[in-house]
Order: structure tokens, then C-alpha cells, then sequence
């Protein structure tokens, strides 16, 4: 996989809005942010713009997005927020220079359909916050954010969990938002699963979706082929007025009775403002034991 170079002070940071509109005051807190650490910072063109649901219309959202991919001094590309419309303009996308000149593409959420064809370029990128977020993240959001920019080595890890499954792999980290990993599973833009570690999260889904989503990756052979499994935030869960009768845990356990990985539940990134940066495409080792989950990325 190729890694874009590591930032460093004066270096150019894009902002982009691909999604859903945004207001001014999120985007300015993240310029602002930047520009204390160092950095130079440029918002695109339509970033506040509004298009009945979106920041623009999809040609609008789409030149932003092919400026900062484009743009020769841009160094890291940081969506303002998701939502929803990415995969309205993936296609559109001239990827070609992202593989001549890589460059940091930093979201989560919807911004998965972007990871997703950056990780089948074979370009590295980065499951990080977002400009909509950055008022309510933790010191270690940040801490990893900067660190993941700039190429240093980190670790994350998460709080003891009974339900964990322990173990030790090393593997290429992949994932995202659990919807959007479901959605494009079929389609031109889904992942290899072979021999990854699959990091997911979500959003408001109730628990017999969940259920769904989940057989279908079983279906579909991925939880067969992964090394080890990473559950992230599984914000706002939600029941029906029948009790489902099964929560996350129990959702995704039944799938590893007879196949022993590592997986590990309660991750700090997600829906969540504890949202660590994760880098996809990266190879990390992943260490779940009695007392925690443990990945460590090594610096560039």
C-alpha cells in the first residue's frame, strides 16, 4: 500500500465538504486548530454552500473534492463532515493523481465510500474526525489524528471487555462505518477481506439490522476470511417496541463459535467523541488480552 508523506509544519491542509451542508462556525474551529499546529489551510470553494440536503450540488461537491485531490501544495484532504452523498460522486472522481501524488484523505462515517476506493488504489488513508466533531473530541483524538498525519508511531487502546476474544495478529487494517461496508459488498468499490483486520462501527441502526448486516458479511465470506475483528463505537443502538432479544455482543459472536481471531469490542473511534484515528491500508498489529485491545501503528 502507498503512504502519503508525512505532513510537516507549513504543509497544506484542505477542507472539503462531500456530503451533507455544514455551517461556518465547525470549519473555522478546524482551520484554526491547524493553523496553531503549523499548518496552512484552505477551504473549498462550496464547503458552506446548500443544495437542498447537501453542501452543493453533485458537480459542485465533486470539483471541490477534485481540486484538493488535484491541487500540488495540498498535502492532507479533511472532510468537514458525512452524512450522506460520497458514493453520488465517487465515479465522478479522478483518482489518477491521489496514485501520483498520494495525499491524506482524513473521514469516517460516509467518507467510507471514499476509503473503500482508496484502499482498492492501493492508498493509504486515514479514519479520523471531522470538522463537525472537533469541538466535542478528546485530547487523544487529536493526539492520534496529529500523530497519523505527521508519521510518528502510536498506539491505541480500548477499556477490558468480557465479551473479547483474545489473540495477537498483524494485518492490513480495513473498515468503516458497518452500513457502508454492507451497501458496496457486490459493487466494483468492495473490499478483498483476505487476511485483514476489519474495524467497524455505526450509527443509530437498530439491532435486528445489525443482525443483517452481519450475516451478511458472513454470507459473503468475509468473516471467514478475516484475521481479527474491531468493534468500534455502535452509537445509539436502537430496539424495537419487541425486544430484539440480542445486543451487539451476542450479534456479532454468534458468527465465531467455531473460528477463533481476535476481536475486540468497545474501540475508541467512531460516532463517538473519543474517535481515534485509524489507518487504513496500514499494517498493524492488533493484541486483545485480559486487560485490553491493542493496536500499534509504526511510524513511517
Amino acid at each position: 500500500m502507498i503512504a502519503p508523506k508525512p505532513l510537516k509544519k507549513e504543509d497544506l491542509i484542505y477542507i472539503t465538504a462531500p456530503a451533507k451542508a455544514i455551517e461556518e462556525g465547525p470549519v473555522f474551529y478546524t482551520r484554526d486548530f491547524f493553523m496553531k499546529q503549523g499548518f496552512r489551510v484552505e477551504i473549498s470553494k462550496h464547503c458552506f454552500g446548500q443544495h437542498n440536503y447537501f453542501s452543493g450540488t453533485d458537480e459542485e461537491r465533486m470539483a471541490d473534492l477534485q481540486y484538493g485531490i488535484d491541487h500540488p501544495e495540498v498535502k492532507a484532504i479533511i472532510c468537514a463532515r458525512g452524512g450522506y452523498g460520497c458514493v453520488r460522486i465517487l465515479d465522478g472522481i479522478r483518482w489518477a493523481n491521489m496514485l501520483r501524488e498520494p495525499k491524506w484523505l482524513i473521514g469516517f462515517s460516509d467518507i467510507t465510500v471514499f476509503h473503500h476506493r482508496l484502499y482498492n488504489l492501493g492508498v493509504q488513508s486515514i479514519h479520523g474526525t471531522m470538522s463537525l466533531n472537533f469541538e466535542k473530541n478528546s485530547i487523544e483524538t487529536f493526539e492520534t489524528l496529529l500523530a497519523a498525519l505527521t508519521g510518528k508511531s502510536y498506539q491505541i487502546e480500548s477499556p477490558s471487555n468480557t465479551n473479547n476474544k483474545q489473540g495477537t495478529v498483524i494485518g492490513k487494517l480495513m473498515g468503516g462505518n458497518l452500513s457502508i461496508v454492507y451497501s458496496l459488498i457486490g459493487t466494483d468499490d468492495a473490499f478483498d477481506f483476505e487476511d485483514t483486520i476489519l474495524f467497524l462501527e455505526d450509527l443509530a441502526e437498530h439491532y435486528y439490522h445489525l443482525d443483517r448486516m452481519f450475516f451478511t458479511l458472513k454470507k459473503c465470506g468475509a468473516l471467514d476470511k478475516i484475521k481479527g475483528l474491531i468493534i468500534g463505537g455502535m452509537t445509539d443502538m436502537e430496539d424495537t417496541t419487541i425486544p430484539f432479544g440480542m445486543y451487539v455482543e451476542e450479534i456479532v459472536l454468534q458468527h465465531f463459535s467455531f473460528r477463533k481471531i481476535p476481536i475486540c469490542f468497545d474501540f475508541p473511534a467512531g460516532h463517538i467523541d473519543d474517535n481515534r484515528a485509524l489507518i487504513f491500508g496500514k499494517q498493524v498489529q492488533l493484541n486483545v488480552n485480559e486487560k485490553c485491545g491493542r493496536i500499534t501503528f509504526k511510524g513511517a
